[in-house]
């Protein structure tokens, strides 16, 4: 009896020797499952920076499209950025803005090709939209620490100060992107659709 049971225990550590490494594989250091990405803040200057990012990505993308190809290699002057580049020069802009912010470039990515493609709205369009995802990405890699001494566009500030001058930056742009489009006759969407639906009420029969 005492060698069956003392067999019975050889079998069962061996067989437990059997599942235990591809378990502890798993539970390895360099085995572990990717780290999933922070979720997005609800409150907070990063939740706020993250809704303005939103709001000049969606009227950059917007009116990007909105602008006829033909019009992208259109300046108003001399040495004065065109339509094209004034998108391009936003797209480096966000890459820039979240390599000081500690995020690197993508793999293979170079600054100087951005500007190249100012002429080709299919291109400016997608890189545009992906310069956003790459902001967005690297906002969501920081933390909460708003006081954090932190240089933008060769000042010194503080992470929330840094986020106000990009919002700045946003701005500045837009309307000047903007003034691009009406001096070619194009109304920016949003103010379309306001118009639309002001005109809209306008015609509904009065009670």
């Amino acid at each position: 009896m005492r060698r069956v049971c003392l067999c019975f225990l050889i079998l069962t550590a061996f067989s437990l020797n059997l599942v235990l490494p591809s378990s502890q594989a798993q539970d390895s250091p360099g085995n572990k499952a990717p780290i999933a990405p922070s979720a997005a803040p609800t409150s907070g200057f990063r939740a706020e920076f993250l809704e303005g990012i939103a709001y000049y990505e969606q009227r950059y993308t917007r009116l990007a499209e909105a602008m006829p190809a033909e019009n992208y290699t259109w300046r108003p002057g001399e040495g004065v950025r065109s339509v094209g580049e004034v998108f391009t020069h936003i797209t480096a802009a966000n890459y820039g803005v979240s390599r000081a912010l500690g995020t690197a470039l993508p793999n293979g990515f170079d600054p100087k090709a951005i500007q190249a493609l100012s002429g080709d709205k299919p291109k400016v369009l997608q890189a545009l939209k992906e310069s956003f995802a790459h902001l967005r990405n690297a906002t969501l890699a920081l933390n909460d620490d708003a006081d954090k001494p932190q240089k933008m566009f060769g000042r010194q500030s503080t992470l929330r100060g840094s986020f106000m001058i990009i919002i700045g930056h946003f701005g500045e742009h837009l309307g000047q992107s903007i003034a691009y489009a009406r001096v070619k006759g194009v109304v920016p969407p949003w103010t379309e659709e306001a118009q639309q639906q002001q005109q809209k009420s306008a015609d509904k029969p009065k009670p």
